[in-house]
């Protein structure tokens, strides 16, 4: 590629559209500035607009305004072969040199020349997965409108007091147990944890008594700094609502699993609790975007299904269409 050039320092290249100058010019009356900003603002304006665009342009092809057949010719911007430097540095720690840099201009061509081939044999059409990726990007784009307001402190922290609940901080606990086994013990097995627990009155968590009465446990004897959750998971809801009642610094139970009954000694027990929001800012930050995007989505999709009817299959033997899912 005979064009190709050291792009070694293209990443430190900036480009500046032209700007013109107009504050010589009457300006006529405009809107309140507010009211402006607000209607610019709107999501749903933006995601309309493009759509429209969009469109327009989909139709002006369909109907023979615009050339249908593929171009043949590839242009790459200056932007674009920085972009691709980038790339390279980011995972390799330094530029790329001509010849890689070339290898990888090549590869971008190469892509691009495929995917007009493919467009030409209408490989796209009846696709499931082209439709799928193409519904996904209409989905990004909507919520995209709704990532570009970056939210104030204000908005976030009002927020946070309407939705605090979502980043309450469970209990935590730290305890030891000891099992006694149904397959070992059969029917006498919550009569023997009674026993051995009227043994171990006024002994420490870490009593040598202890481990003689019990059975072996599949996995830890000991659980650290643990939710509620958590021990759900492993025990069973049943158990882990019943140790966190449990009053901490004695043995206590017996306490029944989904493995059988167990005497549990709590260490400590760290209540609850609510963040601050200064705590959880960052948070607070991602799930409020996260909504954003998802009520964004919600009104866009709700727009663009009002102009469509839908027409379901009638009952069998009937010729016509069923209407019952119209807009």
């Amino acid at each position: 590629m005979g064009w190709m050039h050291d792009w070694r320092d293209i990443g430190a290249l900036g480009y500046r559209a032209n700007e013109v100058s107009v504050a010589d010019e009457e300006q006529p009356p405009r809107a309140p500035a507010s009211v402006v900003v607000r209607w610019l603002r709107e999501p749903l304006l933006h995601f309309l607009l493009l759509g429209a665009v969009l469109f327009g342009l989909s139709s002006l092809t369909r109907s023979g305004h615009l050339a249908t057949a593929p171009s043949k010719e590839i242009r790459l911007s200056l932007d674009e072969i920085g972009q691709l430097t980038q790339l390279y540095q980011s995972q390799w720690r330094r530029p790329p040199t001509p010849q890689e840099l070339e290898r990888m201009v090549e590869n971008k061509v190469q892509q691009e020349i495929l995917y007009r081939e493919a467009l030409a044999m209408g490989l796209d059409k009846d696709d499931e997965i082209v439709k799928r990726r193409m519904a996904q990007k209409m989905q990004f784009l909507a919520e995209d409108v709704a990532a570009a307001h970056e939210p104030t402190t204000d908005e976030l922290r009002s927020w946070f007091e309407k939705n605090s609940a979502k980043f309450a901080q469970p209990p935590r606990l730290s305890f030891r147990h000891l099992y006694f086994s149904p397959d070992r013990r059969g029917a006498h097995t919550r009569d023997d944890a009674e026993h051995a627990l009227a043994k171990l009155v006024g002994q420490p968590v870490d009593a040598k008594i202890a481990d003689s009465l019990a059975d072996p446990f599949m996995f830890q004897d000991y659980y650290r700094d643990r939710p509620p959750d958590y021990l759900g998971k492993e025990f069973g809801p049943p158990f882990a609502l019943a140790v966190a009642k449990l009053p901490p610094g004695s043995w206590q139970g017996p306490v029944e699993s989904g493995f059988g009954w167990h005497l549990v000694f709590v260490d400590t027990l760290v209540p609850g609790r609510v963040p601050t929001f200064e705590e959880v800012e960052p948070d607070v930050r991602t799930a409020w975007l996260g909504e954003q995007k998802s009520l964004a989505w919600e009104k866009a999709y709700k727009g663009m299904r009002a102009n469509y009817t839908v027409l379901l299959p009638g009952p069998p033997g009937s010729a016509a269409p069923s209407g019952g899912m119209s807009k």
